[in-house]
């Protein structure tokens, strides 16, 4: 399968904005979301991270009439929201606006027994963000930490939670390539699908996290590439799809076995397959002419 690409568009007091790792005050703005997101749709993106950064730093959902603007711009292609989801109202809220999956990140630290019947009663619609410096959670929009990375993941997955989305923090905004030897030990340590968020600066980056494909990765999260202009949403899918795994030419392995992965201490028996059954800063202007590969 293709690696699935999700550009972000990370939302601040209405505007669509990157930050350095998650700090705020780091913040570089990029005007209209909705120009944004219809930009990166009409490339070919098939799904967008939409996050509510205002909202994860614990402001308020402020720019929920902006994802629903979004969602109502760019359909077919379909949104992932994110940002501040701890309560059952928020996640509903979310569902309501559009979005065709949720990630739940705080909550997942604070409020387990929550995200695990969140999981079992909307599916495929809910996912849990593992956000980590290294092995440690980040929480609170990475203004606390706490809780063991496979810990917290091994703990999820047994809850019946279906999909992880893992953002190495240190990375984030910081166009320094994404940390795959992080991500090969988180997909080691689980049999359900993780999509990959942070570091991404180059076409090479993106494939690099497609040899990780057949290990279980499903996507990739990318923001300040696109929007500095590193490149663009068609170059991303083009290179994707140059790099998809030829099921045909895979070595064959026993049922319910993957590629090989490095060994992670105190990680869960790996088993069954995934496929079956992330003021003050300076202004810029958002993609105008993405066919003409500017500023994405």
């Amino acid at each position: 399968m293709t690696l699935e690409l999700l550009p972000a568009v990370d939302l601040l007091d209405g505007q669509a904005a990157r930050l350095v790792q998650g700090v705020a005050g780091t913040e570089t703005g990029y005007g209209d979301p909705v120009e944004a997101a219809t930009g990166f749709a009409a490339q070919g993106a098939r799904w967008l991270h939409v996050v509510d950064l205002d909202a994860a730093f614990g402001r308020g959902p402020r720019n929920r009439e902006h994802l629903g603007r979004i969602v109502a711009a760019v359909g077919p292609v379909q949104v992932e929201a994110s940002g501040g989801v701890r309560t059952a109202d928020d996640l509903h809220a979310l569902l309501e606006l559009g979005a065709a999956r949720v990630v739940i990140g705080t909550a997942a630290l604070e409020d387990p027994e929550w995200v695990a019947e969140a999981c079992a009663r909307h599916g495929e619609a809910v996912a849990v963000g593992l956000d980590a410096r290294g092995r440690t959670l980040q929480a609170r929009g990475w203004t606390a930490s706490g809780g063991d990375l496979f810990e917290v993941l091994q703990r999820l997955e047994a809850a019946g939670c279906r999909r992880f989305v893992h953002t190495e923090v240190a990375r984030d905004g910081m166009l320094t390539g994404p940390a795959t030897d992080r991500l090969a030990q988180v997909l080691a340590a689980t049999s359900r699908p993780v999509i990959a968020s942070g570091g991404v600066a180059t076409l090479d980056d993106l494939r690099a996290l497609a040899t990780l494909e057949p290990s279980g990765l499903e996507g990739a999260i990318v923001g300040k590439a696109l929007y500095a202009g590193r490149f663009t949403v068609t170059d991303a899918l083009a290179t994707l799809a140059e790099e998809a795994p030829n099921p045909s030419a895979r070595p064959s392995q026993p049922p319910g076995t993957r590629a090989s992965q490095p060994p992670v201490a105190g990680a869960p028996e790996r088993e069954g397959s995934r496929r079956g059954g992330g003021a003050g800063g300076a202004v810029h202007s958002p993609p105008t002419h993405p066919a003409d590969g500017g500023a994405g």
